[in-house]
């Protein structure tokens, strides 16, 4: 990096840690530190959301996947589109109704007595500890892959760091400055950090993107180059095509027909992200009502699927051609900026590199401090601490998350490893989960069963070596299907949720569906909106999403069968739609 590249980075820490410091004047609670207040609008819940996903692991993921595996190792992650739909269309107003502060809060909401409290509790240090500090050590993984590869540092001691390396050095003051800005501001000081950390992330990525094609020569060139690559799975959508013999399932891509399957019909909905998954929640909950909930989710899905996926994807493909010796892919994102980018731009590259890393960090820092302060802290410890102590118990947890973070990306090397784990040991809950928003018979034993199972169960087979399933669909279906042999038979093992726990809920929420239609009868309580109505919108949304990503990356790869087909779907599920909003009517 050229000095010039190192001030513009100098003065993006600088500026930040003031805007966040400038930010911790809007703090006076609980309330304020962790969900701003309830104020946020749509497009800034929104924006933040799209910026936490954006992390500086997902570029390099992307790479490391498309290097290996082709184009169609995508789904890994696109498959969890449908999940996003379901969450912005039939999710978000649910959750804004509930008014809770957390989701682990939710479940005293949904269920009463010692289960409950039992299950919010265990599900608060699980989220909080395990599986956040995952999500912020792949991230710092991620961090420490990205300065390694742009030259920042070489991995050697530095002696007046007492024999440090200066990588980790580096991670330390970065990790330094997140949690200054997290810290001190809070969730106003994430959201409005996250908006601006956007911005330079998908300008920095497009950068790249256009350096990458350029120096490929152009786009057809790029296409032609990979085409003699002789890998047909670099440029299939799908992993499988249709020859001269007929259908042949691309065996290049790494994807097993079982693992295709568990992406589209098993991963997104028994995963527990299933209803929209912490962060999300948090910032769905921040929202100054259900319309902006809603236009949150929407907001997050056009950048999440359609903004981001074919920048990433661009980048990956033409470091198949230009970096043909990379023993890492995933490191392909920052070596082609570092070759192909000028000072100046490099430098804004990498100031959106580490913009997207602290988005992430900062959101994951303060989503799990939430827990730790309102689910575990005043929930079993202080139920009457003041609204001051709150937020200094918040503050020190942020601290707490940071710094276990930094310690789990310290003994992690594969991002992608790292993913497939975090998805792993949340799998199996995901169905209750959204069960019991539509059906009362749900209860807090079977949803605890669920979670403790979906977490073990997905752990074993994962790691442990005479237990693993290599196979990773398979490893889901066997996960999901021993966990609902599990939580189903603890459900009729044990007894409904009280009537006052669920006339409650039903008050407070109003849920739809005929899961609910005696407590509505009996309450004369009207639900906010027919299940018939919300399931349309979901499957005309699913159509409207995955049918812009697939024809605008289909045109873009010079695929015309595959790109009319994804903007007629898209057409099409936008009309259905639009006719589906107008006729609508709670029932």
């Amino acid at each position: 990096m050229a000095p010039i590249d190192w001030i513009i980075l100098i003065v993006y820490l600088a500026a930040t840690l003031a805007l966040g410091l400038w930010l911790a004047r809007r703090n006076r609670g609980e309330d304020d530190y962790f969900v701003a207040g309830r104020r946020l609008s749509g497009w800034l819940a929104g924006a933040s959301m799209a910026a936490t996903t954006f992390s500086i692991d997902t570029p390099l993921y992307v790479a490391g996947i498309v290097g290996t595996r082709g184009l169609a190792a995508n789904w890994e992650w696109w498959g969890f589109g449908l999940a996003h739909v379901a969450m912005a269309v039939v999710f978000a107003p649910l959750w804004r109704r509930s008014g809770v502060l957390t989701d682990a809060a939710f479940t005293e909401l949904r269920y009463g007595g010692p289960a409950a409290a039992w299950l919010r509790g265990i599900k608060a240090f699980l989220l909080a500890l395990p599986v956040n500090c995952i999500g912020i050590g792949y991230a710092f993984l991620a961090m420490r892959k990205v300065v390694e590869a742009l030259g920042i540092v070489s991995d050697q001691p530095i002696q007046a760091a007492g024999g440090l390396s200066d990588t980790l050095v580096l991670l330390i003051i970065v990790a330094a400055l997140v949690l200054a800005y997290t810290v001190a501001g809070g969730l106003w000081a994430v959201v409005i950090t996250d908006f601006i950390q956007l911005l330079l992330a998908l300008l920095g990525a497009g950068a790249v993107a256009w350096a990458a094609v350029h120096a490929a020569g152009g786009m057809q060139s790029l296409l032609d180059q990979l085409d003699a690559l002789g890998r047909p799975e670099l440029l299939s959508i799908v992993p499988w095509r249709w020859g001269s013999d007929g259908f042949d399932w691309i065996g290049g891509a790494g994807i097993s027909v079982s693992t295709f399957l568990a992406y589209l019909t098993v991963q997104w909905w028994s995963f527990r992200r299933s209803d929209g998954g912490g962060e999300f929640i948090q910032r769905m909950l921040a929202t100054k009502d259900e319309q902006q909930a809603r236009l949150a989710g929407w907001v997050f899905l056009v950048v999440n699927y359609l903004l981001r996926s074919w920048l990433w994807v661009i980048v990956a493909l033409a470091a198949l051609v230009l970096l043909p010796d990379q023993a890492d892919w995933e490191l392909s994102y920052p070596t082609l900026a570092v070759q192909f980018l000028p000072p100046v731009v490099l430098g804004l590259v990498v100031v959106s590199l580490v913009a997207a890393f602290m988005s992430t960090v900062s959101t994951s820092v303060n989503w799990g401090a939430s827990y730790l302060t309102h689910d575990l802290y005043q929930r079993f410890l202080r139920p009457n601490a003041s609204q001051r102590e709150l937020l200094l118990v918040g503050q020190l947890m942020s601290v707490l998350l940071l710094v276990l973070g930094v310690v789990t990306a310290l003994i992690s090397d594969s991002i992608g490893t790292v993913f497939r784990l975090v998805i792993a040991i949340g799998t199996g809950p995901g169905v209750v989960l959204v069960l019991r928003w539509f059906w009362w018979r749900i209860n807090a034993a079977a949803e605890l069963a669920a979670m403790l199972c979906g977490f073990v169960v997905g752990l074993v087979t994962s790691v442990v070596p005479l237990l693993q399933i290599a196979d990773y669909g398979e490893r889901l279906m066997v996960t999901t299907g021993f966990t609902a042999v599990v939580w189903i038979t603890v459900m009729l093992l044990t007894p409904p949720e009280s009537p006052a726990v669920l006339e409650r809920f039903v008050l407070k929420v109003r849920p739809p569906g005929p899961g609910w239609s005696q407590w509505r009868r009996g309450l004369e309580a009207t639900a906010s909106e027919s299940l018939s109505d919300l399931l349309a919108r979901f499957l005309f949304s699913s159509g409207l999403l995955f049918g812009a990503l697939l024809g605008s990356g289909a045109f873009l790869l010079h695929q015309q069968l595959m790109g009319w087909f994804g903007l007629v779907l898209a057409v099409v599920s936008l009309m259905f739609l639009r006719w589906s909003g107008r006729s609508a009517a709670p029932v």
